[in-house]
């Protein structure tokens, strides 16, 4: 006659299936925090460069580059790069009667990187300079780290400490470097497929100047081109067009860029193989 209520077992009531946290990601490098912004900034061009890359194997490629410019001699330029179990620092270079090089070492963990490069460690001369990087992942969102870099040489040694965050949301991403010497704050946004945004700022405490750029990046995918610009507080303009040519592996740059300021102006034409 009556309704028959059901109740289940207290145990499966507060029994509840655990939930899975996905695991931070890995913050990257501290040299690419603000790498979508910049990317977004057109590169400078001057004169005429041709750059051909060549990769030769899975773990070995080279490439040739001629630069032919108006203020200076022309050049060459042959860059040769190993991926491997060893690896010759790309900043290895020798000129005249002296020899620079540079110690760099990484390692990324499941949500932090730690870095560490060694410049010029002279142990008979007392001369080093040390830079260390370190970044964690916070959440998914949030990367906090630093920035130490330390020098030392007969009468002289000194350390410089910057702080560093960055918060990265679904269209854009804010980050800032604040320190003794300095700070370098940048704001991207990607409005759509097509339309990209970029803005920074930088300050120079020791050269007592700052530095406001704002950047945009328009992709036009059914014409292969791509077309970077920028305006700056020291009142420069500038922009540089890309064009690819399908099926070739062939891309054409033209840029140009007039300081109002000084009333410079200078472009430059690229062709780059591979």
């Amino acid at each position: 006659m009556g309704n028959t209520l059901g109740l289940a077992p207290m145990g499966t009531l507060l029994r509840r299936s655990p939930r899975r946290e996905e695991p931070l990601p890995n913050p990257g490098s501290f040299d690419e925090l603000h790498r979508l912004c910049k990317d977004v900034f057109p590169a400078q061009m001057e004169g005429v460069k041709l750059v051909v890359n060549k990769v030769l194997s899975s773990h070995f490629q080279v490439a040739h580059t001629i630069h032919m410019s108006a203020l200076g001699l022309p050049g060459y330029h042959l860059h040769a790069a190993y991926a491997g179990d060893w690896q010759l620092s790309p900043t290895e270079t020798q000129q005249a009667k002296f020899l620079t090089w540079q110690f760099d070492g990484e390692y990324r963990g499941d949500d932090f990187t730690a870095t560490l490069t060694l410049g010029n460690p002279d142990l008979i001369g007392e001369s080093v300079i040390m830079v260390a990087h370190f970044l964690q992942s916070l959440t998914h969102r949030l990367v906090l780290g630093g920035e130490l870099v330390y020098h030392r040489r007969p009468g002289e040694e000194g350390a410089i400490l910057t702080l560093a965050g960055k918060y990265s949301a679904v269209h854009w991403v804010a980050t800032l470097n604040v320190g003794s010497g300095g700070a370098h704050a940048s704001y991207y946004h990607r409005a759509n497929e097509q339309v990209q945004v970029g803005v920074e700022f930088e300050a120079n405490t020791r050269l007592q100047d700052t530095t406001f750029s704002f950047g945009y990046h328009l992709t036009l995918p059914q014409a292969n081109m791509v077309f970077r610009g920028l305006v700056d507080s020291n009142w420069c303009v500038g922009a540089v067009l890309e064009k690819k040519m399908p099926p070739l592996p062939v891309t054409l740059a033209l840029g140009a860029f007039l300081n109002h300021w000084r009333n410079r102006f200078h472009c430059g034409f690229s062709i780059t193989v591979g």
